[in-house]
Formats: C-alpha cells, sequence, structure tokens
C-alpha cells in the first residue's frame, strides 16, 4: 500500500501493542516500523532496474525480515528512550508487528509481498488498489482521535480498536466484492463463447467499484472493465503477445527474470525497432478504449554483453487522464 496508508496501520498496531505504557510514542515508532519494509525502494540508486524490481517487496517485506530486525530496532529505541516505562523486549514486539502487518496489508495488493523469502513463491491476493481513500481516511481519523486522548483515556483504546476493524472490515469486504466481479466476468466469457486459459481480476485505481481481469487465450491476452453499475454486457479487447518477438533475447538472463516477476502476464510491442515489455498485472495508463500504453513498461535494448532493460518514465499528463476516465468508467457503462 502507499506510504501513508502504512504509516497509519503502523501507528495503530504501535498503539494497540504500547499506547498504555508509553503514549503517543507508541504510534510515532509503530508508524516508523510500517515504514521500514518500504525502504527497499532505495535499491534503484544502486542496482539495475530488474533486481532492483525482483527486490522490491521481498527480504524487507517477509516473516524473516520482521523476526531478524524487530529485536535490533528495540533495542535502539530502548536505548535511545533510556526509561523504565517500557523494555526492551516491550519495543521489540512493537516493531515486529509493525513491521509483520506491513506485508500482511501489501500481500492484498496486485504487487504482493514475498513473505516467506527465501522461497519465491509471491502472495498477492489482488483485492485492493494500492491507494484506497475508503479503508486509509476513516482509518487515519480514527488514529487522530486515539492519540488526541490521554494516555489512561478508555476512549484512546476505544478509538484505535474501532480504527483496526473499520479498516479490517473494509477489507474483508474488497474480498468479497472481487469474488462478486469474478463471477460475473467468468458468466461474460462463457455466455460470449470465449474459451481461455486463465483469468486474473482487479479493482481499477482508488475503489473497489470498477474492476478489470486479464484473461489468457493461445495467442492473446484479453482485458475487459465492469463496474457495479453497469448495464450492459463486458468488452473484452485483445492484445497480442508477441511473445516471439523477443527471439533469443527470451533466453537473456535479465529478460527471463522479467518475465518471472511479471509472472507471464506480459505481451511485446516494437517501435522504431526498439521491444518493450508490457506487464499487463497493473493495466494500462486509463480506461479509454483506444487506450494502448500500459501502466509499467520496460524498454529492452540489446548490447554487446547482454540487454539493457530500463523502466519507461511516466508524464504528469498520464494521471490526469486516468482520473478523468475512471471517473466516467465508474459510474457504468
Amino acid at each position: 500500500m502507499d506510504s501513508l496508508t502504512q504509516i497509519v496501520l503502523g501507528a495503530a498496531v504501535g498503539e494497540a501493542v504500547l499506547g498504555k505504557k508509553v503514549g503517543n510514542k507508541a504510534p510515532l515508532f509503530g508508524a516508523i516500523a510500517g515504514t521500514i519494509p518500504d525502504l527497499d525502494v532505495l535499491a534503484r540508486y544502486f542496482v539495475d532496474t530488474v533486481t532492483a524490481t525482483e527486490w522490491h517487496r521481498g527480504f524487507s517485506h517477509s516473516v524473516l525480515f520482521s523476526v531478524l530486525f524487530a529485536p535490533v530496532f528495540g533495542w535502539l529505541v530502548w536505548k535511545l528512550l533510556r526509561k523504565k516505562e517500557a523494555t526492551w523486549r516491550d519495543w521489540s514486539w512493537l516493531f515486529f508487528w509493525g513491521l509483520f502487518t506491513h506485508p500482511i496489508l501489501d500481500a492484498f495488493t496486485t504487487w504482493g509481498t514475498q513473505l516467506f523469502w527465501p522461497f519465491q513463491t509471491r502472495l498477492a491476493f489482488q483485492n485492493i488498489f494500492v491507494i484506497d481513500p475508503l479503508y486509509t481516511l476513516p482509518f487515519l481519523v480514527f488514529l487522530i482521535l486515539t492519540m488526541s486522548q490521554k494516555r489512561t483515556s478508555p476512549k484512546r483504546r476505544r478509538f484505535n480498536t474501532l480504527g483496526l476493524v473499520v479498516s479490517s472490515g473494509y477489507l474483508l469486504l474488497t474480498l468479497v466484492l472481487k469474488g462478486l466481479a469474478y463471477k460475473v466476468f467468468v458468466d461474460s466469457l462463457e455466455a460470449q463463447g470465449i474459451s481461455y486459459e486463465q483469468i486474473s481480476t482487479r479493482p481499477t485505481p482508488f475503489n473497489t467499484v470498477l474492476w478489470t481481469a486479464n484473461v489468457e487465450t493461445k495467442a492473446a491476452y484479453l482485458i475487459g472493465n465492469y463496474s457495479f453499475f453497469d448495464s450492459r454486457s463486458i468488452v473484452f479487447r485483445a492484445y497480442p503477445k508477441n511473445h516471439e518477438l523477443l527471439g533469443s533475447l527470451e533466453t537473456n538472463d535479465k529478460i527471463s527474470r522479467l518475465i518471472t516477476i511479471t509472472e507471464g502476464w506480459y505481451t511485446i510491442t516494437k517501435e522504431d525497432e526498439v521491444l518493450f515489455l508490457n506487464d499487463l498485472r497493473f493495466g494500462l495508463m486509463s480506461m479509454d478504449p483506444n487506450e494502448t500504453k500500459f501502466a509499467f513498461t520496460y524498454k529492452l535494448e540489446p548490447t554487446e554483453t547482454g540487454c539493457k532493460v530500463t523502466e519507461t518514465p511516466k508524464v504528469p499528463g498520464d494521471a490526469k487522464g486516468l482520473l478523468a476516465s475512471l471517473w466516467k468508467r465508474i459510474k457504468g457503462n
């Protein structure tokens, strides 16, 4: 999830663990704990694009990381504060839950997490977008109300508990909505006589009303959108796989690793003799039926020693176009 959401979750967890003993220091250090796993993004400044992408939500988002580093961070805070209100064990427990709940929440997103690193299995339930105001904002309000109360006030624990219950309840609701959307997609494919090999569904940005499905067929991937306000049938648009365009590059180490990252959901496009690999898991840049640009695209440039892979940058206009088309499509077709 986004940084603000992880800060709020970490703060609420910190409060639940140590709020009664240390007051607002608990949500403060809980917020810090909830931020630490995402520091893996700094890898992009030191390693190549493929390696940085592999490391993102890898070791720092694992159970092993939580177990190993919670006592370290707990000891540092215990030494820093030098107060007897909380022990090293107390602070270690706070950091464990702050570090551990971060990847648990991320596992519900499209990217997922390698929770059981060093095993390569990536958990990705794909039932909530990385930024969802309906999850974060009520949670944030309850956290503010919590921190405004005295440490010993019964309201403090009540507000914090409500924040955790409401946010968790919404997360469970998104799983139900995913199931409902999945059934509609499958029924629509059957009604249209479309034969497919596998299907993957996920919510579109910032909401859980409008859903997208990636559908794999023999030669192409189909992408369709469904809003709970729709009144017409789902239209699936085809995007050729073009995997054969890779040629000998398919066995290149970086390319094969990038394909593994996409879990096989990718297409190859060619522009001015340059190849691009599009990661389908995160969809297109807008809801426009004529949209061809994907959210994550990698430029592939053969070199004397192998292949250079670079992620194509986003431009400010992309977000503006997405929001406008997204709002229109959410209201139904």
